[in-house]
């Protein structure tokens, strides 16, 4: 497995739904938020303006509930990266309990066309970069 990259939350009362749980929204949004943190994280010393990622694929398994005050661990690495896609893993834990486990599929594009771009040597050593 790649380096761990960590976030935490703290559960808001605007997280929370009908059912007083974590809505699936918000997890959605957590992890676009620790992808965000984890590229910018990986290319601080080695910005790479030229590209962009947006997401073509998420796959969610809700396992635990999250409630109002919980403290939220988010805990991602890159995975499987090969051609102009990578997925990303992601696991959030309360304590030592996983909640949710989640893979996102990400597309690199050309900052300038917007089109699908070849991830290449220089990028993939960013994203196996260590922690």
């Amino acid at each position: 497995m790649n380096s761990v990259f960590s976030v935490k939350f703290k559960v808001q009362t605007s997280d929370i739904d009908d059912l007083n749980h974590v809505n699936n929204v918000v997890y959605v949004k957590w992890m676009d938020e620790v992808a965000f943190e984890h590229w910018s994280f990986l290319t601080k010393d080695t910005p790479l303006p030229e590209y962009i990622w947006v997401v073509v694929r998420h796959e969610i398994d809700y396992l635990k509930q999250a409630v109002l005050g919980d403290e939220i661990t988010v805990k991602t690495w890159v995975g499987e990266t090969r051609g102009f896609t990578s997925a990303r893993l992601m696991e959030f834990y309360k304590n030592d309990v996983l909640l949710v486990k989640a893979k996102t599929v990400w597309a690199m594009l050309d900052v300038k066309t917007y089109k699908p771009t070849r991830i290449r040597e220089n990028v993939l050593k960013i994203l196996q970069r260590p922690k």
